[in-house]
């Protein structure tokens, strides 16, 4: 049987793959009543679940109304297999997940980077990772 975590983690993602979205917004407290399980466990799940390494970004907005929107930012046809540098920045780019100014300057930098495509996804999931903790 699924625990809680694993079940919070599927209807997420079933979301995630309904209409083949990039993005869904849920509020915490409907999803947990939903779900018939506590708030916490939802922060828990997107927490550790939902992650940059793991190709998602969290956004949560508090106050009246508030939201927290999932994010994937990796493609979903293999997710076996990194997708090159480029290709992620381009899904970025056509997902709206970074600006035409923002996508030519990471294309550029990462085009003049002299090394291995390993270290230029380390330094895209670092630059994620900050742009998270500083949102």
């Amino acid at each position: 049987m699924k625990n809680m975590a694993d079940a919070i983690e599927s209807f997420i993602i079933g979301q995630l793959l309904a209409d083949r979205q990039n993005a869904v917004l849920v509020q915490r407290n409907e999803l947990a009543d939903r779900l018939s399980c506590a708030p916490s466990q939802i922060s828990y799940v997107l927490s550790t679940r939902f992650t940059p390494e793991r190709g998602y970004l969290v956004e949560s907005r508090r106050g009246s109304g508030g939201f927290i929107r999932i994010v994937r930012i990796l493609p979903v046809e293999d997710q076996r297999q990194e997708p090159a540098v480029e290709e992620l920045l381009q899904y970025w780019h056509k997902n709206r997940m970074l600006t035409d100014r923002e996508y030519e300057l990471l294309h550029y930098l990462m085009g003049i980077m002299d090394i291995s495509e390993r270290e230029k996804h380390q330094i895209l999931r670092q630059a994620v990772k900050r742009m998270v903790e500083a949102g």
